[in-house]
């Protein structure tokens, strides 16, 4: 298990991918004000393996995770997700995430939107777009990992092992994948 210690927590002065802010606003005729980050809104995709019956997560540091349980190592188990950098359709930066991260070329009509919802409301709120695929080794590009300095490791969860793996605490996982779990258990593995 790869080991992270954090050297230094510093303020920033000039942030690349978010802005902290102070919020003042009304709420029936009374002043407030709120502590936030502006950040990106995002896409996570639920992939489906359909020759190993499995989910493909990613497993990456989360350094973040850190900051409140330095116990912890930093990692995670998540969908395959990027924050929306680019102006292009959601769809297709879901499907470059899935090509970056995964490693697998899907054609953009075979990724279905599935909802969206709000991340952090407690203090960033920005919005994710899921999407689901269903994957096989024909789609199968290179071996994934990332772009630049992401560390991503792939996972094959069975179908099997899913509904535990969801309540089992020692794997740190987002809301996001458990809610992409019980979708896929409730309307794609209902009509099977």
């Amino acid at each position: 298990m790869k080991q992270v210690h954090i050297d230094e927590i510093i303020p920033l002065e000039d942030p690349k991918f978010i802005t902290p802010v102070r919020i003042n606003y009304t709420q029936n005729g009374r002043k407030k004000s709120w502590e936030a980050i502006k950040s990106h809104n995002s896409v996570a995709v639920l992939l489906y393996h359909k020759e190993k019956d499995a989910f493909l997560l990613v497993r990456q540091l989360r350094v973040t995770t850190l900051l409140n349980n330095e116990e912890d190592d930093g990692y995670t188990y998540e969908l395959c997700a990027g924050i929306v950098d680019k102006d292009l359709p959601l769809k297709q930066i879901a499907k470059e995430e899935i090509y970056e991260e995964c490693g697998y070329d899907v054609p953009l009509e075979q990724i279905k939107r599935v909802t969206s919802y709000y991340t952090s409301v407690g203090f960033s709120g920005a919005k994710q777009t899921m999407y689901y695929a269903e994957i096989d080794e024909s789609m199968y590009a290179h071996e994934g990992g990332g772009i630049e300095d992401e560390e991503i490791e792939l996972f094959f969860l069975p179908i099997s092992d899913a509904k535990t793996f969801m309540f089992n605490e020692s794997y740190k996982k987002t809301p996001g994948l458990i809610m992409a779990f019980y979708w896929f258990f409730d309307d794609i593995k209902s009509e099977k």
